[in-house]
Formats: C-alpha cells, sequence, structure tokens
C-alpha cells in the first residue's frame, strides 16, 4: 500500500482539502503541522490517535511540526456548549514544557515544537484586523460547524476569534516554515480550512489539509474518557496498568478499528490477530494485543509487561507477587483503612465496617467469601499479623467478588 492508501485502510482520513493530497504525501517530502492548546500538563489518549498519525507521516519521510499554542490557549478553542476556563500565563507556559518533552518521546527528537506566542505576541489589534481579519468574512464564519453550533447559546468575541488566529499560525507556517499541510481531529475542520483560504487570498498558492475522524467509545464518547476524566499519557498521573485495563475492555465491536488505528501492525498482522480472537473472543486476544502495544509504545516494553502482570495476578487473585507501589496503582480507588497491632480477622472486619456486625462477618466467612492476598480465611479467630501483609505493611481483603478494601498497617 501507499502511505495515502494506508492512512485510509486505517480509517484515518475523513475530510480532505486539497485534490492532489494523496499524490504529495505518496511522491513528495513535506513539512506538516498538527497543534495542541496547553490547558492541561499532560495529552491523554485522546490525543493518542494524531500522535500516531503524526509518527506515521514522519517515518515515510515527512517531516513533523507540533504547534503548541501559547497564544490560542489563552482564548480556548470554542467548546460546544460553554466557554472555557481562562488559564494563567505561568500555568500555560509550565504545560508547554511538558508538552514538548512528552511529544518529541512519542512522535522523535525529529518533531520541530513551535509556539504561535511567539508570533501573535508581534500583533497589534489594528494590525491583525487589517492583515487577518480583512480577509476572512463573518458570513464564512458563522457557517463553521464550530462557531454554528454556539450561536444560539452564545459565544464571545475572544472565542469567535480563535479560527483566525489559528488560520493565521497556518499561514505563518506556510510562509516561515514551508509548511504546506495541516491534520488535525475532525472538529478542526473549520480552523483548517480558514487558514487555508488565508494562504490562497494573502499568496495565491495552495495548501492543504485532512482530517481524521474523531476516535469513539461503543457509549460514542471520545475515546479515552470516562466520565468526563481522561486517561493521562503522563505515567504519574495514569498508571500504565490503569492504561491497559482500559485499552482490554474495549468492545469487540471496536477492537479492530482500534488496532487499525493505534498501532503498526501491518494489515497482514492485523488480519491475523482478528482471526485468532474470533476463534475464542473469551481469550479477549485482540484487546490484549491492542492494550500491550499501546502502552508499550507509550511507556516502553518494561511497563508494558507489568501492566500484564498486574491484569492477570488480579484475574488469578493471586496478588502476592505484585509490589507495594503496584498494589498502589491498582487499588488507589478502593476503600483504604488503617490498623495498629494485631487482631483477629472477625474484630478486623466488624471494626473496620467490612461487615456490618458479627453476625454478618461470621456468614460471609463460613460461606468463603473473604480472601486476603488471594487466600481464602474462614477462622474467625485468625490473627490478623504483619506476616500476612504484602512487604509487611499491606493487605488486600476482598470481600466476595467485588468489594475490595486496603488494608495497611500503621
Amino acid at each position: 500500500m501507499t502511505l495515502w492508501e494506508e492512512l485510509n485502510y486505517r480509517g484515518l482520513v475523513k475530510d480532505v482539502a486539497g485534490e492532489d493530497i494523496g499524490k504529495k504525501l505518496d511522491n513528495e517530502k513535506i513539512s506538516f503541522y498538527w497543534g495542541t492548546d496547553p490547558t492541561a500538563d499532560s495529552l491523554h489518549i485522546g490525543h493518542y490517535s494524531s500522535l500516531v498519525t503524526a509518527k506515521r507521516l514522519a517515518n515515510a519521510g515527512h517531516k513533523p511540526i507540533l504547534l503548541v499554542g501559547g497564544a490560542t490557549g489563552l482564548i480556548g478553542d470554542p467548546r460546544p456548549t460553554a466557554e472555557r476556563e481562562i488559564i494563567s500565563y505561568e500555568k500555560l507556559n509550565e504545560n508547554k514544557e511538558k508538552l514538548k518533552k512528552q511529544v518529541k518521546k512519542l512522535v522523535g527528537e525529529n518533531v520541530e515544537v513551535v509556539d504561535n506566542y511567539d508570533w501573535t505576541k508581534e500583533f497589534d489589534y489594528i494590525t491583525f484586523l487589517r492583515d487577518i481579519g480583512k480577509y476572512i468574512n463573518v458570513n464564512y464564519m458563522l457557517n463553521k460547524d464550530i462557531i454554528a453550533r454556539r450561536l444560539e447559546s452564545g459565544i464571545t468575541y475572544a472565542e469567535f476569534s480563535y479560527t483566525l488566529i489559528q488560520g493565521n499560525d497556518f499561514l505563518h507556517l506556510f510562509e516561515n516554515k514551508n509548511c504546506s499541510m495541516q491534520v488535525a481531529g475532525s472538529d478542526q475542520w473549520g480552523n483548517i480550512t480558514t487558514g487555508i483560504d488565508l494562504i490562497r487570498k494573502k499568496t495565491g498558492k495552495e495548501a492543504y489539509g485532512f482530517t481524521m475522524p474523531l476516535v469513539l467509545d461503543a457509549n460514542g464518547n471520545k475515546f479515552g474518557k470516562s466520565e468526563g476524566n481522561a486517561l493521562w499519557l503522563d505515567i504519574e498521573k495514569t498508571s500504565s496498568y490503569e492504561l491497559y485495563q482500559y485499552l482490554i475492555n474495549a468492545s469487540d465491536e471496536l477492537v479492530e478499528d482500534y488496532l487499525k488505528i493505534f498501532t503498526f501492525f501491518t494489515k497482514e498482522e492485523i488480519e491475523n490477530i482478528m482471526k485468532k480472537h474470533l476463534e475464542h473472543p473469551e481469550l479477549r486476544t485482540a484487546q490484549k494485543t491492542l492494550g500491550h502495544e499501546i502502552v508499550k509504545d507509550i511507556h516502553g516494553l518494561e511497563e508494558a509487561n507489568r501492566a500484564v502482570k498486574i491484569s492477570e495476578a488480579l484475574f488469578s487473585g493471586n496478588v502476592k507477587d505484585l509490589t507495594e507501589k503496584e498494589i498502589n496503582d491498582v487499588f488507589k480507588g478502593a476503600p483504604s483503612i488503617e490498623i495498629e497491632g494485631e487482631m483477629t480477622l472477625l474484630d478486623l472486619l466488624v471494626n473496620n465496617n467490612i461487615a456490618s456486625s458479627r453476625r454478618e462477618a461470621r456468614e460471609f466467612l463460613s460461606a468463603g467469601s473473604i480472601t486476603i492476598n488471594g487466600d481464602k480465611f474462614q477462622d474467625e479467630s485468625q490473627m490478623i499479623t504483619k506476616d500476612l501483609a504484602i512487604g509487611g505493611h499491606t493487605m488486600i481483603i476482598r470481600r466476595g467478588k467485588k468489594k475490595q478494601f486496603v488494608v495497611k498497617f500503621k
């Protein structure tokens, strides 16, 4: 397959500006850019398809430029329903430096990172209106989906102007970096075409762009989002296990699409993975392969193997082989209990609300519903000591199939 054929096979092309964009990508070496506003100190898994696509283009010999929006981040791309919160200059600068490091690690050191604040700060208001605003019709802007969807609820002039600033970014990179193509998620189509129109009107030359479909989960939510909480690419914010666990729970209907979008497996390799998966879907071969491959790409092979180890230990119930750090990563959302000294198992269950009464505690024990670090305990007089704890400090008590408690000795 040619590069353009591969991008289409993987479902990475939605909107296209420029009839011969495929020929340019297949036969020339061009500079392209994609952008992100530094509104957080880490990218999340929702950004990952853009990063992987940029790496595909870079591997084919094209020059990647990441635009970190120091200027646009101060305004905010229009959200579907409400204004974005204003971020401070200090926080913005902190975030910029962290994102630069993240992208270079994931895409490669050959990525050129630029900041649109560097050239936007030079505009005074009148010059911006004359040199940029004069070329873009208001009716044209109102028809942009990203703006039109906010007209009923209201949009400030600041966010209304965002597309002009981003259009100027493309113009600046076109004139100063020989950058002729922009790549982004489909929600950025209006901003891409503003830049292309501005370039045409001001220089008489053609620029190009294409968007990628937004990657959604089985519920139609943006990929990597869970009730508004992002899965961060920073391992200190989202552990490799958490990321792996999310990916191995991908639906059977979507896992093949995810393998195409997020991995570098060939068409033949993906077909073989899916063939094995469909023969025994209960083994979740495709999801496990997806999870391991993405965690390996983001955090390295050691972290990917570690995530698999933790997942298998939890599935088997044998957590004794996990380190305290791994336990803390996995069970950070579970109720945590601190105890001091020795006590009977019955007292531990009742005094710490693992059971509501001594009678209920005995019922759990007689039914074999209580495990400590994966081992079943039924003797209510069993003494709970540090000898039972992992590292002499931590125990995982499971009540039934789902309820878990982290017990730590002081």
